[in-house]
């Protein structure tokens, strides 16, 4: 995301937002306390994407069930979106899906955690108190991304302290020069990598 994007939505329409996109905690969450098999999440995920593609092409498309639906998610969607791209949680979700079918239970709970945090702060903070800009970002929300992902990389169950810190750096990295591509999807995929390499055995030992 951008800071302006969000400067086009009311702040009331932002915290609305991210309170929403919050709620994805339900995945790393529930994949971890209902101690789910990895084929038993995508089970979950997979249809639950679906149905998310398929309202975002009625969106698009001006299909007629859109009428229905509108009123409930039009007011957390962004200019960009309406006209034309697909929504955040299209992405969260796509992400979230082959962060859960490519890495380690412990690494996808954490990368899917990063976005979901660290976006949140980022956008609040920044959209507050963003005023050392670079390019489309800020200073102020990138660092606020850090402070959240380190946090989820401290309480993250069954990972490496080690490679979560790293993890949470790349996660910070990677939204911050997220221009071209939604940091809903580079962001876990990015930082799920990374930290997925640095658990192989003889690929860096000090972080084994």
């Amino acid at each position: 995301m951008t800071d302006n994007d969000k400067n086009l939505m009311p702040m009331r329409q932002e915290v609305y937002r991210k309170l929403t996109h919050l709620g994805a905690l339900v995945i790393p969450c529930g994949y971890y306390y209902l101690d789910l098999s990895r084929g038993t999440a995508l089970a979950i995920m997979i249809p639950v994407t679906a149905v998310m593609i398929f309202i975002d092409i009625a969106r698009l498309r001006g299909w007629k069930m859109w009428d229905f639906i509108r009123p409930i998610i039009s007011p957390i969607v962004r200019s960009h979106e309406m006209r034309g791209d697909f929504t955040g949680a299209f992405y969260i979700l796509i992400s979230s899906t082959l962060s859960i079918a490519l890495f380690p239970k412990p690494i996808a709970i954490a990368s899917i955690a990063f976005i979901i945090v660290g976006d949140t702060a980022a956008a609040l903070i920044g959209r507050k108190f963003g005023k050392h800009k670079f390019r489309t970002k800020s200073f102020e929300g990138s660092l606020a991304f850090l402070v959240a992902a380190l946090l989820v990389a401290w309480a993250a169950p069954q990972l490496s302290f080690k490679v979560g810190v790293i993890g949470a750096i790349v996660a910070a990295v990677t939204e911050g020069i997220s221009f071209k591509i939604d940091d809903n999807t580079s962001v876990p995929l990015v930082s799920g990598l990374v930290m997925y390499l640095l658990t192989l055995p003889g690929f860096l030992p000090y972080f084994q």
